[in-house]
């Protein structure tokens, strides 16, 4: 995968370490991975099927956490130098809006700018981050993901799920009848074989989890941008709406709050994760389910 996606050429015996953190920043989601590659490079990858602005900084606090892990025992006050892993960050995009073959993310991007701070403009950051977000969507990218089988596999197998989705309109079902017919026509059909059921909660817990998330957002956004109609026009127009998602925002949450849930819980999301995403009560959550 690496070979692919850094468009180099490694020799299949060279050592790699994986060193994935487990159930770290990312809710309970385990579908990043962290690996050493003959003890030079230290790669991070992250899946996503939403665009997230905020990825290279969740990936340097990733990245601690593997360096922290990396050198402990290490004495940090010793005048021997310690030497690390270069890194290197990547995404891999498999999501339904819009995204071009390629971008970087930068961390300096989320920097406030020292000018609105009342300081001196300043070019370059004495931070940064940068991570190369890959859209590897069937049909994109074809070079990357032609050198990788299992990368095109799987894009062919989330590209199954959608049309299956979209043929029978429920989740589960969609995925059952991917996973048949990858299986069938030898697409991820080893790792399908012995997998297929983690493949199927993976899948159903984050697509729910993300469409639940995205439902709460447009709630908020709409009551927002409702009060802001009320309260401003002209000049008051932006900060209206600004003050009005916010309130509007407050005010419903709880009934959005319910609303995400039951919607969460239709869906089939573990009760765990809906009170995560909701905040409910344990106790409401369950009633809810009932």
């Amino acid at each position: 995968m690496y070979s692919a996606l850094g468009g180099v050429s490694l020799p299949p015996d060279v050592p790699v370490c994986i060193n994935t953190l487990e159930n770290v920043l990312f809710m309970d989601y385990n579908n990043d991975i962290s690996f050493v590659i003959g003890g030079k490079l230290v790669v991070l990858a992250e899946h996503q099927s939403t665009i997230n602005p905020n990825m290279a900084l969740r990936l340097l606090l990733y990245f601690s956490r593997v360096i922290e892990k990396m050198v402990k025992g290490s004495t940090l006050y010793s005048r021997k130098r310690i030497s690390i892993p270069w890194p290197e960050f990547y995404v891999l995009y498999n999501g339904v809006e819009p995204f071009p073959d390629e971008a970087v993310l930068r961390l300096s991007e989320l920097f406030e700018k020292p000018e609105d701070l009342g300081l001196m403009a300043k070019t370059n950051p004495l931070l940064e981050l940068e991570v190369k977000v890959i859209n590897i969507n069937e049909g994109r990218n074809r070079d990357i993901v032609n050198r990788c089988k299992e990368l095109a596999e799987y894009s062919a197998f989330i590209a199954k799920v959608r049309s299956c989705w979209d043929e029978v309109g429920d989740l589960e079902t969609a995925i059952k009848e991917a996973i048949k017919y990858c299986s069938r026509y030898g697409i991820l059909k080893g790792y399908l074989d012995v997998y297929g059921s983690e493949v199927l909660n993976m899948i159903l817990t984050e697509w729910n989890t993300e469409d639940a998330i995205a439902f709460a957002r447009n709630e908020g956004r709409e009551e927002g941008l409702e009060e802001g109609r009320e309260e401003g026009c002209e000049k008051g127009l932006l900060q209206g709406r600004e003050e009005g998602f916010l309130k509007g925002r407050e005010e419903g949450k709880e009934a959005s709050n319910i609303e995400i849930a039951k919607k969460a819980l239709a869906e089939g999301v573990s009760l765990e994760i809906v009170q995560k995403i909701t905040g409910l009560d344990p106790e409401a959550v369950q009633g809810l389910n009932k």
